[in-house]
């Protein structure tokens, strides 16, 4: 799927800029991580793995933990950091906590066209894999600049959270294909309502 191009319900968005956001966004427009072929593919299209990693152990379990992660990081990137709300307390502890695993390990191989590709040395846990998003998460929250960057979609209805990586750091949705199209198909109805008027 090409980045920021319209989604039917079961597809996933690989366009927030940052892995962690990507995991956030698997809640809108609905739930998208509801069964383990989809977290298979969020899993691959993500990148945290290569194309063609077995994923067979991912089950039920894996969904469970990869939810409580994204709720968590819907915590700390949503609000502002306060030590003193104990939800957010609660999130960087847990964050942290899943962030001291080690991730999967890549190498570099030849492939059979003769090009170095990136493999892992086994299939992954879960565990590795929830430490690649987690500290995915801890380089975003503490890097102030991409911190910095952090927006909130301004379509309607629309909870998505991306990085602003755009010159003058102006973009204003998620998508300029889907909110964007849509907040300019509203505009045009409501000049063309005025206009009638």
């Amino acid at each position: 799927m090409a980045l920021g191009t319209a989604t039917a319900p079961y597809e996933l968005r690989f366009d927030s800029g940052r892995i962690c956001l990507d995991l956030l966004a698997t809640t809108h427009p609905e739930e998208r991580l509801d069964s383990a072929d989809l977290l298979r593919a969020w899993i691959t299209g993500s990148g945290l793995v290569p194309a063609g990693t077995p994923l067979a152990a991912a089950d039920s379990s894996w969904i469970v933990d990869f939810r409580e992660l994204r709720g968590h990081i819907g915590q700390l990137v949503r609000k502002k950091a306060s030590r003193d709300s104990r939800p957010f307390v609660i999130a960087l502890a847990r964050v942290n906590e899943l962030a001291r695993a080690a991730p999967p390990v890549p190498s570099a191989v030849w492939d059979a066209g003769g090009s170095l590709v990136r493999v892992l040395r086994s299939p992954p846990t879960c565990a590795e894999l929830l430490a690649a998003v987690a500290r995915d998460t801890v380089e975003l929250l503490t890097d102030p600049t991409a911190r910095a960057s952090i927006r909130q979609c301004e379509g309607d209805n629309c909870p998505i959270v991306y990085l602003d990586t755009s010159r003058g750091r102006r973009r204003r949705w998620c998508s300029s294909e889907v909110c964007g199209n849509r907040e300019r198909v509203a505009r045009h109805r409501r000049r063309a309502a005025l206009a009638r008027a």
